[in-house]
């Protein structure tokens, strides 16, 4: 390989190759911003989920319509957001609604109960009605498990302002439950909910 200055004395170096070509000393420097290039469609590709073509142009295009679209369901997403934070007013219309659901439990004369009926040693079969309310069957869930229960069978049904609940809970540790002091914390729970 031989090293000629270019024409004009400009100061760039030429290489001259093995096969008498002359190459620019900004080759190397250009094809690294080429390869970064690539490097970076690369990795944009792989965060885009639905490329159609695998050229530079396409991936881009899908990108953008990728971005758009996140940003549209970020606009949805915080559009429902401020609709779930009730203002004053609308927590005063879902009292009502929760009044209008006791309400329709008495008109239909449906009363709030709760059976438990030893099965097993540690199973016992549960029937609760309660007042329908927002997320009262998740916060009974949840306050049973954390008291060592575990739902191995569970119905749920809402009817008239009511929510039936049939379940068969088992003791998480194997201990023996009793029938008396289970039915005592429902109604604890429930009270709580």
């Amino acid at each position: 390989m031989e090293y000629a200055e270019g024409e004009g004395g400009g100061g760039r170096m030429r290489v001259i190759g093995q096969e008498g070509e002359f190459k620019s000393k900004n080759l190397q420097a250009e094809r690294r911003r080429r390869q970064k290039l690539s490097d970076r469609l690369l990795a944009l590709r792989s965060l885009v989920p639905i490329i159609t073509n695998m050229n530079k142009g396409t991936i881009i295009e899908d990108a953008i319509t990728y971005i758009k679209e996140l940003q549209s369901n970020v606009k949805n997403l915080s559009d429902q957001l401020l609709e779930m934070e009730a203002s004053p007013e609308e927590q005063a219309k879902q009292s009502s609604r929760t009044i209008d659901a006791a309400e329709e439990m008495n008109t239909f004369g449906i009363q709030e109960e709760v059976k438990v009926i030893q099965i097993d040693g540690n199973k016992l079969w549960l029937k609760i009605v309660i007042e329908k309310k927002r997320s009262s069957f998740t916060k009974l869930v949840e306050a049973m498990n954390f008291l060592g229960f575990e739902f191995t069978d569970t119905s749920v049904t809402t009817s008239k302002g009511a929510i039936l609940i049939s379940a068969t809970v088992e003791g998480v540790y194997g201990e023996s439950l009793a029938v008396a002091e289970t039915r005592e914390l429902l109604q604890e729970i429930i009270r709580g909910i």
